[in-house]
């Protein structure tokens, strides 16, 4: 069992890592296209935007005592589905 688990955590890193993978497709990308945002201003509110989601969702991460490669994987997701509401 204990070997299995890793290899779990991996898996769904692996599979999920994709979620995240562009910052164009992040919803911080989608709410700066719909503020029509452009140079420094898109910028910061990116920073802002991705630094507020990221907490949020380390905080959901802690909450489901994820770690790993799981806290990872999850926290990718996470960024990139929640975007602004985190903030």
């Amino acid at each position: 069992m204990k070997k299995i688990l890793p290899c779990l955590a991996v898996a769904a890193g692996i599979l999920l890592a994709g979620a995240g993978h562009a910052a164009d497709d992040s919803a911080c990308a989608k709410a700066a296209a719909d503020k029509k945002l452009a140079g420094a201003a898109k910028t910061s509110f990116m920073k802002k935007c991705e630094k507020d989601a990221t907490a949020s969702c380390d905080k959901a991460a802690a909450e489901k005592k994820l770690a790993g490669a799981a806290k990872n994987s999850f926290t990718k997701k996470c960024v990139a589905d929640t975007g602004p509401a985190a903030s």
